[in-house]
């Protein structure tokens, strides 16, 4: 299942939703990103997992990475969704409730007024 921007704004804090952004170390520190986006970095509150990681996991592997018990709301992104749509299918495999947020980093660098972070926190 996908969840769309004005539900992922609402929540965004939300001590119960686990937020993974896949793109690549310099896409998530916002040293480097595509230039279509108005702005680089990564959604506040968000864990860089590479999709790399991802790659070769047993389900056993993704619930380390993710360190949540099964069932768990997480909700995965990139720059486009399709990076995202592959690591959901990974942590629905894993037994979450992987959720992709398609519009992903394209979508949201273009909204000013919402948080950002930039570098490794």
């Amino acid at each position: 299942m996908d969840i769309e921007l004005g539900e992922l704004a609402r929540r965004c804090g939300d001590p119960d939703l686990i937020l993974l952004d896949v793109r690549t170390g310099d896409e998530f520190s916002g040293e480097r990103g595509y230039p279509c986006d108005p702005r680089q970095g990564h959604i506040l509150g968000a864990r860089h997992v590479p999709l790399v990681a991802f790659a070769e996991a047993t389900p056993d592997d993704v619930r380390d990475i993710v360190g949540a018990p099964e069932g768990a709301e997480v909700v995965v992104y990139c720059h486009s969704g399709r990076r995202s749509a592959l690591a959901a299918i990974a942590l629905e495999a894993a037994g979450y409730q992987a959720r992709n947020y398609e519009g992903s980093w394209h979508e949201w660098s273009r909204r000013h007024e919402l948080p950002i972070e930039v570098g490794v926190p």
